[in-house]
């Protein structure tokens, strides 16, 4: 396997996106969810050993793909300023008193909006969706920032934001899973998994 790998980290120079979509569905199909982090590519070509079955060789170099791509999109994630002055785009807080639930989106143009809470980003997100460049939210436990469509979300817990009911993101399912047990949590959904309907069902 370790072979494998090596052969396939020289061969992913000439990868695109579309390569890094296939890997990322190969991924969520075939491997069993939890995320996968290494250091070197033995770590690598051991994790994917354990944690994916019956790839291919080509789906193995696409799920690589995807990983390596991943791992530095995620080095390159830097924790955004909030300004003092900066309110929810929906209910208007100022979101600089809420730093661990803060998040934002970037659009196109390169504007930033800062939201209080994933609910609220979601909120606005669902009306304006073409506009976004990249969505950022806080892993609950180490309050780094990720990109929101590779969060973990957990709803129906017994942990509160600032406005109520929220869905509270995590890097790992393994995290989600953990904090759903211990706070009594109901669900653990996917990015692309949340619906209008589950968002605004929270304010219920």
């Amino acid at each position: 396997m370790f072979l494998k790998i090596l052969l396939i980290f020289l061969l992913i120079t000439s990868a695109n996106s579309n390569d890094y979509k296939r890997g990322e569905k190969l991924y969520n199909i075939m491997c069993d969810g939890d995320a996968i982090e290494y250091k070197t590519k033995e770590e690598l070509s051991s994790k994917i050993e354990d944690h994916c079955k019956n790839l291919n060789e080509k789906n193995l170099q696409a799920v690589v793909f995807y990983l390596t791509q991943k791992k530095s999109k995620l080095k390159t994630i830097q924790k955004p300023l909030i300004p003092k002055d900066a309110r929810c785009k929906i209910c208007g807080m100022f979101v600089a008193k809420y730093p661990k639930w803060a998040t934002t989106i970037k659009e196109k143009d390169g504007k930033i909006l800062y939201f209080d809470g994933v609910k609220d980003m979601m909120k606005y997100y669902f009306d304006n969706r073409e506009k976004f460049n990249q969505i950022l939210v806080n892993d609950y436990y180490t309050l780094n920032p990720i990109i929101a469509q590779d969060a973990i979300f957990v709803i129906g817990s017994n942990i509160y934001g600032p406005m109520g009911n929220e869905l509270i993101a995590f890097k790992t399912k393994k995290d989600a899973k953990n904090f759903l047990n211990e706070h009594h949590g109901k669900k653990i959904v996917k990015f692309d998994k949340i619906t209008k309907e589950l968002v605004y069902n929270l304010d219920k």
